[in-house]
């Protein structure tokens, strides 16, 4: 994967990603503030929050959620809809320590984790948080399946040379997964739970979805975004005329402390 600077890699996907990708669900936002045991005084830090797919509902439970990202547009798009107790700041996992965030209890990363240099982050994680503070991570596990209207869409994807964006962190890349660094880490005290939901998606939000990656965004896409969308809904309507796709999702929540 080229370099690409953080705060483009999702150039133009934020309201896409806001309306489109999973939420996590009442069930596991329930589960992480009783994990983290979240009241009116916490201040949780959400590490590459994108436009607030999880600062926004753990805020009901904390007194602030300070939300991180390097994307204007992301932080933007969380602004217009969250609530008034989420703080939005611009800037990245390369520069965690100069961030003005004051306290922090806890930090939590909804899929953005893969994305960072992880060793040195928990590195920095250790020097800010308390004693008792907490590093969740929010993702699909160890063996996630492609959900069924994967091939679909990468057979257009490759009709428009859109590469697959892999992060030299991921474990595609790196073989390691975040447990893994986790357990080399001051944070090695690690629980898991994992919750399972069925998703049902018709064609204009497989669409959507795609325009909410990394490696198809409407910036990447350019003026080719018209005829990705016409491609993509033909193809994923002669696939299923139904048009609906159902889709099994499994959220893996670690929560990390020191021993």
């Amino acid at each position: 994967m080229a370099d690409v600077e953080p705060g483009l890699l999702f150039d133009g996907a934020a309201a896409h990603y806001r309306r489109y990708r999973n939420d996590y669900g009442d069930e596991v936002i329930g589960h992480v503030a009783r994990e983290l045991g979240l009241g009116k005084r916490s201040r949780v830090l959400d590490l590459g929050c994108g436009p607030g797919t999880l600062a926004i509902p753990l805020a009901r439970f904390a007194g602030a959620v300070l939300a991180v990202d390097p994307s204007d547009d992301m932080l933007a798009e969380g602004a217009r809809h969250g609530p008034a107790n989420v703080q939005w700041l611009k800037g990245d996992s390369s520069r965690l320590r100069d961030l003005p965030l004051g306290r922090v209890d806890h930090t939590v990363m909804g899929r953005s984790f893969h994305w960072m240099e992880r060793a040195r982050v928990l590195a920095d994680l250790d020097a800010m948080l308390p004693p008792g503070g907490a590093v969740v991570l929010l993702g699909p596990g160890h063996d996630p399946r492609d959900p069924p209207w994967e091939p679909v869409a990468q057979a257009v994807r490759h009709g428009f040379e859109l590469e697959t964006r892999m992060s030299k962190e991921s474990f595609q890349q790196s073989g390691r997964h975040h447990d893994d660094v986790l357990a080399e880490s001051p944070f090695c005290d690690i629980t898991t739970a994992s919750f399972h939901r069925t998703v049902r998606r018709d064609t204009e939000s497989v669409i959507g979805l795609q325009l909410s990656f990394s490696y198809s965004t409407p910036a990447r896409l350019g003026d080719r975004l018209p005829r990705f969308v016409e491609a993509l809904g033909q193809a994923l309507a002669e696939a299923n005329p139904g048009e609906v796709w159902e889709e099994q999702i499994t959220t893996e929540v670690l929560v990390a402390r020191r021993p």
